[in-house]
């Protein structure tokens, strides 16, 4: 557990606690014995499942909700300056920490695997998290989302070895001590933090790896630009690099590869999720699972059993003549990927995608990105922009994507819209994107489909 000065209980309090990082948190708390609750803005299925376990959550502001003298307080930036109990707290001179710090300090006091980058963050650390759990290794992890094998965004272990995604949002992975760390893509992002990408390279994933212990490695993707340290860095990534996946292949409905390292070649792993960017992932998982001496045969058993993440390319409903796959990608690179494996996975089949932009201000950074990547589907029905934390900017609204995007057969829909919208159409492959509250209509759509 630990090391947070002591108080006079040992309740621990959260200010956004159904945030998906959050929560992992409250989880990992509430496993320890501790007393946990929090606040939210709205029910949502993970708050609900929260509550389930013991936790109490309210959704609304007042201060009477905050136990008296608590152990500790947690908060994260999404939570707005002007909220009630934030300023009171403030005012009254309690100590706050931010869910990076508190994960931080418990980094410090494992051995911390970790996974930074723009994207991939999430499957790389729940594949590597499988494989280390059915290689012998109990480690614990904070997973960036639900991983299917576990039910749970975290995931509880006796061993020294603790997994955790290191988020580069508000420079928040800066808190971490890791022993080993991959780094899968610094593609810009969170421009409103770093300014540019030049800096969100230097001052972000350059200040990361020097965050790594000296003894430790890292483990760097083919394309991902050098990051000055010159001990133990190596390269990783499909059909070239010091650890790679090569002789890529789809057999009976799996994608099949064979491992390359100067660790042990393994050969015909299957891996249950679709997509090249997913063999790139667990290559990143392998190589530091090698690291830690899990063997081969132990790692394509984890593979293979892998179930997968919610909202990763997720099939929420799939037959020979229908599928419906819920994917969280809100950032241009993650729409490559996901409707790059769709049409991998179904070069026949016609390409419905919905896609709910997430943030103002990467709407309006990356507007020909995620133009030209809808574009490649075969029909575009686009939503409002969730606001998440922001407020809105002037002149950026998705129509500023939805005039960019070459393809015709396109449709800019309100979410109350969107159901009518879609019970008119004959769907074959339906596709449901985005970072915001898309996820509301996973249910309602499965319905159409039987």
């Amino acid at each position: 557990m630990s090391k947070i000065k002591s108080r006079k209980n040992n309740h621990i309090y959260f200010l956004g606690i159904g945030g998906i990082g959050m929560s992992a948190l409250a989880r990992y708390y509430n496993a320890a014995g501790y007393t946990v609750s929090g606040y939210d803005k709205t029910a949502t299925v993970l708050t609900r499942k929260l509550e389930a376990e013991g936790i109490k959550v309210y959704y609304t502001e007042d201060i009477k909700h905050i136990p008296e003298q608590p152990k500790l307080i947690i908060y994260t930036p999404a939570i707005p300056k002007e909220h009630k109990e934030l300023q009171w707290l403030r005012k009254n001179g309690y100590e706050l920490k931010k869910r990076a710090e508190v994960l931080g300090i418990i980094s410090r006091q494992k051995r911390t695997l970790a996974v930074a980058g723009t994207h991939g963050k999430t499957s790389t650390t729940s594949l590597l998290t499988h494989i280390l759990k059915v290689g012998g290794i109990d480690c614990t992890a904070f997973l960036g989302g639900i991983a299917e094998n576990y039910g749970s965004n975290f995931v509880s272990g006796k061993s020294d070895f603790v997994v955790v995604e290191a988020d580069e949002y508000d420079r928040s992975f800066l808190h971490l001590s890791p022993e080993m760390a991959a780094i899968t893509s610094t593609d810009a992002d969170h421009l409103d933090i770093y300014g540019d990408a030049k800096s969100m390279l230097k001052n972000g994933f350059g200040a990361f790896v020097k965050k790594i212990k000296r003894s430790g490695f890292v483990f760097l993707q083919n394309d991902v630009q050098a990051i000055s340290r010159k001990k133990n860095t190596f390269r990783y990534g499909i059909e070239k690099g010091d650890y790679r996946a090569e002789n890529i292949r789809v057999e009976n409905g799996w994608f099949v590869f064979d491992f390359k390292s100067k660790i042990e070649t393994i050969k015909d792993i299957k891996i249950a999720l679709p997509g090249r960017h997913n063999i790139e992932n667990a290559t990143a998982a392998i190589a530091i699972a090698q690291q830690i001496n899990v063997k081969g045969e132990a790692i394509k058993r984890a593979l293979e059993t892998f179930k997968g993440i919610r909202r990763r390319f997720e099939f929420m409903y799939r037959t020979e003549d229908k599928v419906y796959i819920d994917d969280y990608a809100h950032h241009p690179s993650e729409l490559k990927a996901a409707i790059g494996a769709a049409k991998e996975l179904f070069p026949d089949k016609k390409i419905t995608g919905i896609f709910q932009p997430h943030l103002f201000s990467r709407t309006n950074d990356f507007q020909e990105g995620f133009a030209a990547e809808l574009s490649k589907l075969d029909e575009i029905i686009l939503l409002d922009i969730y606001p998440a934390r922001e407020l809105p900017m002037p002149g950026v609204t998705s129509k500023i994507v939805f005039d960019k995007i070459m393809n015709p057969n396109k449709k800019l829909l309100s979410k109350e819209e969107l159901m009518q919208e879609l019970e008119k159409r004959e769907l074959e492959v339906l596709m449901t994107l985005g970072a915001g509250d898309i996820d509301v209509f996973r249910e309602p759509i499965k319905k159409i489909f039987g």
